[in-house]
């Protein structure tokens, strides 16, 4: 049973990978550790740090203020690679900006004041924490009605489910593209084509798509998006966000947060707010040039793999997990978690078992292998396509099963605690 996948034959994938080399352009420090958590935190791609460096010591240090006139357009002008190579939007449409949930308050309340009479916003009930959260915050100081979509933890959201919830009192949609939990893979084209059918706003959240697999906002009829960098982008920890506004939309939706970033002749310090016609309007405060300068580098990778060879490789990976866990892992309680159909999945995998978190933790201390935990009994697996080889997917399943085999995740404590 143990060489129904052989390890041989991974390595013979690795050797015939197109994107094989462009592991070396991310730091790896320790050989025998096997991560799998690229769709928490990214690895650190080789270049940021000198990137960095001069910034920090030619940048700052030499230019001081006399950089902002460059510095002033990043957020655009990082936007614009972002929509080129990982969000398939056009030029303008596309800013880094907050964090993805200042963007998804900024979004939400700009829709919601656009939609009239409209009273429901609706949610998958299973999305990720802060979705919720800001949702239930707008709904209760607006007086409007929030409708949680129950949706499966494995599969996600049933696309009937919401065509079924969608009538013309629904002012917004907000949903992942891809489940935090699951991994499950909405068709972002037939659900802004659902809620456009009676007038509805669809706001995305991409954070566990975008540098994973291809997204097309403008192809797809999107409106709205917001998502995070620190993952399959690998801007690094708390990385700035981004947020997408359909070109049509810029100037007729006014966001709730009136900072000057966003005010027309902004340096004239004008008695009042008056925000610009386009995208910039929905900018706020001096942007963090520090953390917005590693997604050049992590870019440059990113467009050198090209997003549909990177989705290409991230389909196997998760095959791979998929009939590793059942092949050698359903005699240990095991289950797939996640969509079986990889067109109907991201790039990372969940498996159930009652002892998740034990587990996870055994197999961080005993086998060396990072990987995360999602209440309430999910081990989370997010092989990342730029620098997780088929072999790393091999060694870490197999030391999965021998922590299963030997039951030694008994071991680990099984309170709860704040893994990320």
């Amino acid at each position: 049973m143990r060489d129904e996948i052989p390890r041989y034959l991974c390595k013979e994938w690795d050797a015939a990978d197109p994107l094989a080399d462009l592991r070396d352009r991310f730091v790896i420090a320790d050989e025998d550790l096997i991560y799998l958590d690229g769709n928490s935190l990214g690895r650190l791609p080789a270049a940021t740090a000198g990137h960095l460096t001069r910034l920090v010591r030619d940048g700052w240090g030499e230019q001081l203020v006399r950089g902002w006139p460059t510095w002033i357009e990043w957020a655009r002008r990082i936007g614009d690679r972002l929509a080129a190579h990982a969000l398939g939007a056009r030029p303008g449409e596309v800013a880094v900006s907050d964090s993805t949930s200042v963007n998804l308050y900024k979004l939400a309340a700009a829709a919601l004041d656009a939609a009239g009479d409209r009273r429901t916003i609706l949610v998958d009930a299973e999305d990720f924490p802060t979705d919720r959260y800001v949702l239930q915050g707008l709904a209760e100081a607006r007086g409007l009605t929030l409708r949680m979509l129950p949706s499966d933890l494995d599969q996600g959201l049933d696309l009937r489910t919401l065509r079924a919830a969608l009538d013309d009192d629904v002012a917004l949609v907000v949903l992942s593209a891809v489940s935090y939990r699951c991994g499950a893979l909405l068709d972002m084209a037939e659900v802004n084509a659902a809620a456009r059918q009676v007038g509805a706003t669809v706001l995305w959240d991409l954070s566990h798509a975008v540098g994973a697999v291809p997204v097309e906002l403008a192809a797809s009829g999107a409106d709205l998006a917001v998502g995070c960098t620190y993952k399959y982008l690998n801007g690094g920890p708390g990385a700035p966000a981004f947020l997408y506004v359909r070109q049509e939309l810029q100037s007729r939706l006014r966001q709730p947060i009136q900072g000057w970033f966003g005010q027309r002749d902004q340096f004239l310090m004008g008695p009042a707010y008056d925000p610009v016609p386009d995208l910039d309007r929905f900018q706020v405060g001096t942007p963090p040039i520090l953390a917005m300068a590693t997604l050049d580098p992590a870019l440059d990778v990113l467009a050198e793999a090209g997003i549909d060879r990177v989705r290409e490789k991230g389909r196997r990976l998760g095959e791979l997990i998929v009939a590793l866990a059942d092949t050698w892992l359903t005699p240990y309680g095991f289950t797939v978690a996640s969509p079986r159909d990889p067109a109907r999945r991201g790039s990372h995998v969940s498996l159930h078992h009652p002892e998740a978190l034990r587990i996870c933790r055994a197999l961080a201390e005993q086998g060396r292998v990072v990987a995360d935990y999602r209440a309430p009994d999910r081990l989370r697996l997010g092989p990342a396509p730029l620098y997780t080889r088929y072999v790393d997917v091999w060694d870490a399943m197999d030391r999965l099963r021998d922590i299963a085999e030997r039951g030694s995740w008994q071991r680990m404590p099984g309170e709860a605690s704040r893994i990320t």
